[in-house]
C-alpha cells in the first residue's frame, strides 16, 4: 500500500510553473495597449484635420459672399463714385503694392455682412486705371479695359436694342475679400469683374 500512496503522491503533486506564459501574455497585453493608443491619436488627428478643412471651406465661402456684396455695390455705383477714391473699400487706382495679408481691413475694408457660423467678411475694390480721383477718359489716364463691338449686320434686319450701334468699353475692377472666422481662419479671395 505504501507503493500505491506514493504513486498517488507524486501523481497529484502540481508541477512547479515556470511563468513564461504569463511573460508572454504581459507582452502581447503591451502591445495591444500601444496599437490602442496609436489608432486613437489617429482617430483624433483625423477629426482635426476634418474640422480644419470645413473651416476653411466655410471661409471661402464667406468671402465669395464679400465679393458678391462688392459687386452688388459696383453695380449700385454712379460714375462719380467710381472716379473717386471712397473712404472704405474703394480705391479709384490700381495698387501695385497691394497685399491683402498686410492690408489695414478694420480702417479701410468695406464690412459685409457676418453669417451663421461667425465668418465676417469685408471687401476692398480697386479700379484698375494708372491715376487716381480723375475720370476713365482724362488725359493720359491708362485703364485696363475689355471692348465690346457695336452693331451687327444680318440678312435678316436689324434689331433695336440688342446692341449699341458704337463700340462698349467696360473697366476692369480687382474685387479682393477678406472672410475672419472661428479659429483665426482667415480666407482672401480675388475676383476681376467690368
Amino acid at each position: 500500500m505504501d507503493t500505491m500512496n506514493l504513486r498517488i503522491k507524486t501523481m497529484t503533486t502540481p508541477r512547479k510553473q515556470q511563468g513564461v506564459v504569463l511573460f508572454i501574455a504581459l507582452i502581447v497585453l503591451i502591445a495591444m495597449s500601444l496599437a490602442g493608443v496609436a489608432l486613437w491619436r489617429s482617430i483624433g488627428t483625423g477629426v482635426l484635420i476634418a474640422g480644419n478643412i470645413a473651416m476653411q471651406r466655410g471661409a471661402v465661402t464667406s468671402s465669395d459672399v464679400g465679393i458678391e456684396n462688392a459687386r452688388a455695390w459696383l453695380m449700385a455705383a454712379t460714375p462719380t463714385t467710381l472716379n473717386t477714391t471712397q473712404a472704405q473699400g474703394y480705391v479709384s487706382a490700381w495698387d501695385e503694392r497691394f497685399d491683402a495679408t498686410t492690408f489695414d481691413w478694420e480702417t479701410q475694408g468695406m464690412p459685409g455682412a457676418t453669417d451663421a457660423a461667425g465668418f465676417a467678411t469685408r471687401y476692398v475694390v480697386h479700379r484698375l486705371c494708372k491715376l487716381p480721383n480723375v475720370g476713365t477718359n482724362a488725359p493720359s489716364q491708362q485703364c485696363l479695359t475689355v471692348s465690346e463691338a457695336g452693331g451687327s449686320s444680318s440678312r435678316g434686319g436689324g434689331t433695336y436694342g440688342a446692341t449699341p450701334l458704337s463700340g462698349t468699353t467696360y473697366i476692369y475692377y480687382r474685387i479682393t475679400s477678406r472672410a475672419l472666422g472661428p479659429r483665426n481662419t482667415v480666407s482672401y479671395t480675388q475676383s476681376i469683374m467690368y
